[in-house]
């Protein structure tokens, strides 16, 4: 199977970040990777050539620790995200007006909200029973949110800025109020009755499957590229690195794209957390941890910009990142990214042993920069960090465009980086 149609595959098996953490433990369950329990006592299972993964809500954290581990070997990070942007079932959401049963949603990070529009949804993620057990469902296609027709606002096509509560939620059925029932639906999926569900965190995602297409298949266009697109090169990059000197490590958080302020988030003490426990545990003391830090790179990966062909003069009239041309490193003088010039050399060094292009990214001066998890990580834990990702057109849509070849670079990349290798 080549790297982008395993790339579809994890993209089809993960609608929802903690569908996509499950994925991740899934893959790394069947190469021999242990799950911890954070309630359990770690010492004995933390060890030199242990392979360990910790799975929080829909973040996960995977660890290869080399042969030659010791308290203070430093780590190698891989740093990505496992949430995307888009809609939140809300709390009471079966509704019913004029004939048409419809979804209560909420706006979920930052979508391109209009591409959201005439799509076939389905609803994934979490149902959670009242004594606290965790259901993973997802419906397939179920519900759609339709546009008004031309012939009823004859100015659509002069702007479009829907109204984020009345005209986003979307239809699944027709009938009376009384036969809307979302979270029935869904308990009946997690195989629990209705009255039993205590909670449930559930988005909506676009139902069709990635594809290639274009001139000789080279483009792909997939829901979720941002930012799965590096949860699935980290993954493979992990399976494939050979750690030495080094322990590597692949984090992958949940609510980026609210601002990671979360106990699973990137900003909260997740990867701390597990940092601490296994310099302990290969007994360490504060000292050493500070010491593995000092020597330790995290890459933080998350999805780019290529140059628009329609709107160049909203990128750097310079750096103007392509479409096949490698993975990105990106670069903000206000630190939006953490790239500095030890990082560059060090991205430099290892894209060269990968055999891989790679290219540089920075903000039009008149555009805002966006932002990830690496700045964060970086001010967190102390850790030198940069930041790279595949470049993409339509960042943020319910799908998402790169080349086929961009993301097996990053793989090839985040194998060398996760093996210390350069």
């Amino acid at each position: 199977m080549t790297h982008i149609d395993d790339l579809a595959a994890f993209v089809s098996a993960s609608p929802s970040s903690y569908h996509a953490a499950a994925e991740v433990a899934r893959r790394l369950g069947e190469a021999g990777y242990r799950t911890l329990d954070e309630t359990a006592d770690w010492r004995g299972e933390v060890r030199p050539g242990a392979r360990l993964l910790i799975v929080r809500d829909g973040s996960v954290i995977a660890l290869a620790i080399p042969e030659d581990a010791n308290a203070g070997t430093p780590f190698r990070i891989l740093g990505a995200h496992t949430d995307s942007p888009g809609f939140k079932l809300k709390p009471k959401p079966s509704t019913a007006a004029h004939g048409w049963l419809q979804a209560g949603v909420e706006v979920y990070g930052g979508p391109i909200v209009a591409s959201w529009f005439d799509r076939e949804l389905e609803l994934a993620g979490r149902v959670v029973h009242r004594d606290g057990t965790s259901h993973l469902v997802r419906t397939g296609p179920f519900a759609r949110i339709p546009h008004l027709a031309i012939h009823l606002d004859r100015e659509l096509n002069s702007g479009f800025a829907p109204d984020r509560q009345r005209e986003v939620q979307p239809v699944f059925g027709v009938g009376a109020a009384s036969e809307a029932d979302v979270v029935g639906h869904l308990a009946g999926l997690a195989g629990v009755d209705s009255e039993a569900v205590a909670g449930y965190d559930i988005i909506t995602v676009d139902s069709a499957a990635p594809a290639r297409f274009g001139q000789d298949g080279k483009l792909f266009a997939s829901a979720r590229l941002d930012n799965l697109s590096s949860v699935h090169a980290g993954v493979t990059a992990l399976l494939a690195a050979e750690p030495s000197g080094a322990i590597a490590i692949l984090a992958a958080f949940d609510h980026e794209e609210v601002g990671s302020e979360s106990r699973s988030g990137a900003a909260g003490p997740f990867l701390a957390d597990v940092l601490e426990r296994v310099s302990s545990a290969l007994g360490g003391d504060r000292s050493d941890l500070a010491r593995a830090i000092a020597g330790s790179w995290c890459l933080s990966s998350d999805a780019g910009h290529a140059v628009h062909p329609n709107r160049p003069e909203k990128h750097d009239p310079v750096n103007r990142p392509v479409a096949g041309g490698g993975p990105l490193l990106k670069i903000n003088a206000v630190q939006r990214y953490t790239t500095d010039a030890t990082g560059a050399a060090l991205w430099a060094r290892t894209c060269a042993k990968a055999g891989v292009p790679w290219q540089e990214f920075v903000s039009n001066n008149a555009v805002p920069c966006g932002s990830t998890i690496g700045p964060m990580t970086a001010a967190r834990l102390g850790i030198p960090t940069l930041d790279v990702g595949i470049p993409l057109l339509s960042m943020h849509s319910a799908r998402e465009l790169t080349h086929v070849d961009d993301p097996a670079y990053l793989a090839a990349a985040i194998t060398v980086f996760l093996s210390a290798g350069a």
